[in-house]
């Protein structure tokens, strides 16, 4: 069974990313998989590298419920969730505990426990890292627009969200994607995942400094 661990755990989680917004949906949860497992490859020391896939393809599967307030913790749900199907499917008890931890453990918030295992870390830092670098900035993007879009307005306000009537914020919505891609990337836990951080937050700072020369702020408006 092992050896079919993580094709079988993409089977199960596929339907549950149907109703998710591109920021935690399937391609996350494959970025993050692809990403765990390059990193296992660059670790010393021993990776169950089918609790690893698994884990990844599960991890994010009650993120479509905690948005629209059916749970409210994702990553505590999705273990149990994750904890029924495996069992379900004749998986063996040692593996299914396993994923459960990297799946209770990937969170940055305050709640989650800390990651116990290779697998865990190494899933930790994989879902981190999917916040950092080019298509971290995408998807970082698209979390400041689920949560700063206005109830009949097409797009989100990216400079300044004094313009939709909101409060303004002390920086423009764009020095969100800066503040929480350092956070995630001063939280890693492996060497390879941190050499990787520091790879993509090259690529950021040069990307905020473009960004920055396009608004041109001379602070007059």
């Amino acid at each position: 069974m092992t050896q079919e661990l993580g094709p079988l755990a993409r089977r199960l989680a596929l339907p549950y990313y149907d109703d998710a917004l591109p920021a935690h949906d399937r391609f996350h949860a494959e970025r993050v998989r692809d990403v765990a497992l390059r990193l296992a490859g660059e670790s010393e020391g021993a990776v169950d590298r089918d609790v690893l896939a698994a884990a990844a393809w599960l991890h994010d599967i009650g993120r479509p419920l905690e948005r629209t307030g059916e749970i409210a913790d994702h990553d505590q749900w999705a273990a149990r969730e994750a904890a029924d199907l495996l069992a379900t499917e004749g998986v063996a008890t040692d593996s299914i505990d396993a994923v459960e931890h990297c799946i209770r453990a990937h969170s940055v918030r305050a709640s989650s426990p800390e990651p116990e295992t290779p697998e865990a870390r190494l899933l930790f830092d994989a879902d981190k890292l999917d916040a950092a670098g080019a298509r971290g900035i995408v998807r970082l993007a698209c979390i400041v627009g689920e949560r700063s879009g206005r109830a009949g307005e097409r797009y989100a306000v990216i400079d300044d969200a004094s313009a939709a009537g909101a409060d303004a914020p002390d920086d423009p919505d764009v020095g969100l994607l800066r503040e929480w891609a350092r956070e995630r990337l001063d939280a890693l836990y492996t060497p390879a995942g941190r050499r990787l951080g520091e790879s993509r937050w090259q690529f950021m700072e040069e990307f905020f400094a473009q960004f920055s020369d396009e608004i041109g702020v001379d602070g007059e408006r």
